[in-house]
């Protein structure tokens, strides 16, 4: 975690208010153990830098890639923007346009973009801890003498680069979800109006049901869309984690040089699905995303 508050006082370890039990205690380039007194505290977590490492990678991909194809859209360039291309158009046309109707266009940008950043999160999740291969590097380096200490600015980037999964951490799922619920409830407002306050409740229930189902319909349905959003990603990105971390243990735990290959390979064979996880579930999430805006466009 690297600090970032706005409005408070730094209080080193020794000092009159310094907390040992604080839950954001910090160590200075000195050693000196120190956290913040009052302010905003907006520390950026790991989770936080592999979404900027996502987000970056992102870049390099698209944007070169949206600059080849707008010289010439009807020239096939290369193999790397066809790529793109079949990945966009697949998405348009069996995601946006096959959910939406003719209403996908204004939607192209955040379900494409929603879809790709939950991918590349996904990816970067399965790669090994750069920043932290990098670090481990160096101090060999340094044990066989070729150097005389790992640089701090390398261990700055073993923090940056740490190779956690963002989307098996529930507040990025439920941030992207939340995003969701907004757009389900813009959309719904801005293709019916603020006749979508009483057209929520499908036409022919009785009288005296109706306060309860506007109640389900309004609010109680899209919440619950959204969590099983929030959830849905969460628990995928997960599991495979954790199955691999429990598969690995059964070496620890027996001690015995036979379960080591069994162990091994069922971990490589669960990664292999987690490749096909990360694409899978972003593709859901988007495609779920999409169907749910779709229902509010229209009076049931």
């Amino acid at each position: 975690m690297f600090p970032l508050n706005f409005g408070g006082s730094i209080v080193t370890e020794g000092q009159p208010g310094f907390d040992a039990e604080n839950h954001d205690v910090f160590v200075n380039h000195e050693g000196v153990k120190y956290h913040y007194l009052g302010g905003l505290d907006l520390h950026i977590t790991k989770r936080v830098t592999m979404m900027w490492i996502a987000c970056f990678f992102m870049f390099i991909v698209f944007i070169p890639a949206a600059n080849l194809i707008s010289r010439n859209p009807k020239k096939v360039h290369n193999k790397f923007t066809s790529g793109v291309e079949a990945f966009v158009s697949y998405l348009k046309e069996n995601v946006v346009d096959a959910s939406l109707d003719h209403h996908g266009h204004s939607y192209y940008h955040y379900i494409f973009s929603l879809f790709f950043f939950i991918l590349f999160c996904n990816l970067f999740g399965l790669v090994p801890s750069v920043g932290e291969l990098s670090v481990a590097a160096s101090d060999a380096l340094v044990a066989v003498g070729l150097y005389e200490h790992t640089p701090h600015a390398l261990h700055t980037f073993g923090q940056i680069w740490s190779g956690i999964t963002p989307t098996g951490d529930i507040s990025v799922t439920l941030s992207l979800a939340s995003i969701t619920l907004l757009t389900i409830y813009g959309t719904a407002f801005s293709y019916q109006g603020i006749s979508f306050v009483a057209h929520a409740v499908p036409k022919g229930v009785p009288l005296p049901l109706w306060p309860l189902m506007w109640v389900l319909e309004f609010i109680v349905t899209h919440i619950a869309r959204s969590f099983a959003l929030t959830m849905r990603l969460l628990a995928n990105m997960t599991a495979g984690h954790v199955m691999i971390l429990a598969l690995l243990g059964f070496i620890f735990m027996s001690e015995n040089w036979f379960i080591a290959p069994v162990s091994v390979l069922s971990s490589v064979l669960i990664y292999f699905l987690e490749l096909l996880v990360a694409f899978l579930q972003a593709f859901i999430f988007s495609l779920l995303t999409t169907v749910f805006i779709g229902t509010v466009m229209h009076r049931h």
